[in-house]
């Protein structure tokens, strides 16, 4: 009784904060119109139309299928791959978790999630309500691309960015696997998807988008007078303000080393302080169940990945071709970078120790996949590999914190390297593809300048490291309150399978 009666007053206090929450936007949203509505009344007369942005039909197909793909990544991707590293006693906990936060970032996502991400007009810090409950998005309504006038369904948009929300908080679960409940995880999950990963979503990588920028451009160049000027200028300004904190300071992230891997990885890293140690971490051993799982969801994410990068061009051309290549060569070479440093150091390469290498490559890529050359993403690869070997092994002994599955070494710190990577990578001079300056008439690769690239990077990275670290330790802290963190010693040692879900991965 001691365990039903806080379960129920915990998830009772998440429909109660969820509720709160919206009402909060709702008024907000409300405020931020009214006061709007004075400078709207004052715009200037509108320039003549553009045309009407098309939608391609090669480019939905694309996108239709790069969206299954990164499903594919989560479930039985991720699942297979957390789950073959755990003990066998764990195996079908670690399999309900994952395939949990799909469910429930799903209808959250619809609900209100895709609103607090990707609208604009309230603050640069996080979205408003104004598409809740998917209000306004039809089968006729488009979302931008990056290229003027191309447009995709943004039904398809709003799928394609639900499954990247759905595996973030996912990822999170393994560095908490084996001593957390599933009522912590149950409350943590939702509430850390509301409140951290949308705001983290909507910095990065909200924006009016080419079209705004392009048409506004335009009127400037035709304004005909000094008033007509500043009139368009001010619009200009307007649309380009209509975007997140980070993307606004002229950071890049192409498919999500902010957005996805450095946030769940400080939030795991945050979890696992909190939680403590497993039960005999660092006096038994505590190997894999099963590295056939762990390969097979290994190959799984790799192939899911294509969707993930590639897809995040959100056109089917050559700078989904670009991010395809890049998938390919920063993750071999990280995967056998790790192994052959693993090698020299330990005296024999692992299957373990390839595949961590190949997530590794495929974290930091990420954020570069877009906009590095090939032979970029080949360097990319090699460094993060080395670098996050020895993060899971020489930092984590060094600090004896047990990040079960390497969730901050691989994801956070892989993250970290892709992210400032891709600043320097992008540079043209390497091979990179340049920034698209819309502004320009036609829209070109802007100049470049390392230093100025670099701090927004870095800029990018710290925001996010403070935004999901002090957040995650607020949710943590107060789901402790409500139901508690950590399952019990006894039910701990029997394993979660059967304590938390009453049943077991394997009856053989």
């Amino acid at each position: 009784m001691t365990f039903k009666t806080p379960t129920r007053l915990g998830l009772a206090g998440l429909a109660a904060i969820v509720f709160a929450l919206c009402l909060c936007f709702v008024a907000f949203d409300v405020a931020f119109a009214e006061m709007a509505q004075a400078p709207a009344a004052a715009a200037p007369a509108a320039a003549p139309a553009a045309a009407e942005p098309t939608v391609n039909k090669g480019d939905t197909a694309w996108m239709l299928s790069a969206t299954v793909l990164v499903l594919l990544m989560t479930i039985p991707g991720l699942a297979l791959f957390y789950g073959g590293l755990v003990r066998q006693k764990n195996m079908l906990s670690v399999l309900m978790w994952v395939f949990y936060s799909v469910c429930i970032v799903t209808v959250i996502w619809c609900l209100f999630g895709y609103s607090m991400a990707f609208t604009g007009g309230s603050t640069p810090f996080v979205g408003g309500l104004s598409k809740a409950f998917l209000a306004g998005v039809t089968p006729d309504s488009k979302a931008a691309t990056f290229t003027v006038g191309a447009n995709i369904p943004e039904l398809v948009y709003v799928c394609f960015q639900m499954t990247f929300a759905a595996i973030t908080p996912a990822l999170i679960v393994g560095a908490l696997v084996e001593r957390m409940k599933f009522s912590a995880m149950a409350l943590f999950l939702p509430l850390w998807l509301l409140l951290v990963y949308c705001p983290i979503a909507h910095m990065v990588w909200y924006w009016a988008g080419p079209d705004a920028i392009d048409a506004a451009a335009k009127a400037l160049a035709a304004a005909a007078d000094g008033a007509a000027k500043t009139a368009a200028q001010a619009k200009l300004d307007e649309v380009n303000a209509d975007s997140g904190l980070v993307f606004q300071w002229g950071a890049i992230d192409f498919a999500g080393g902010t957005v996805v891997h450095i946030n769940s990885g400080i939030a795991g890293f945050v979890g696992c302080l909190l939680l403590g140690k497993r039960l005999g971490f660092g006096k038994e051993l505590m190997p894999p169940h099963s590295l056939t799982l762990n390969m097979v969801g290994a190959a799984l994410l790799w192939v899911g990945w294509f969707g993930f990068n590639a897809g995040s061009n959100l056109e089917a051309n050559g700078g989904a071709a670009l991010a395809m290549i890049n998938s390919f060569v920063a993750t071999a070479a990280a995967a056998l970078s790790w192994m052959f440093a693993e090698w020299m150091v330990k005296g024999k390469p692992s299957l373990l120790g390839a595949l961590s290498g190949c997530v590794a490559g495929l974290v930091a890529v990420t954020p570069a996949a877009g906009y590095a050359g090939p032979m970029g993403a080949l360097v990319l690869g090699l460094v993060v590999g080395v670098v996050c070997l020895f993060f899971c092994t020489a930092i984590k002994n060094a600090l004896g914190y047990d990040d079960a599955l390497d969730v901050f070494g691989v994801h956070c710190i892989g993250g970290i390297v892709g992210a400032i990577g891709t600043g320097i990578l992008v540079n043209p001079m390497f091979g990179g593809a340049g920034i698209i300056d819309y502004a320009a008439i036609p829209p070109k690769v802007a100049d470049y300048d390392l230093v100025t690239q670099v701090i927004a990077q870095c800029k990018g990275v710290a925001t996010t490291l403070v935004w999901s670290g002090v957040g995650s330790l607020i949710l943590f802290t107060v789901v402790n309150m409500l139901v508690g963190l950590r399952a019990p010693v006894e039910k701990e040692r029997e394993g979660l399978d059967i304590t938390d879900h009453g049943e077991r991965a394997y009856t053989m």
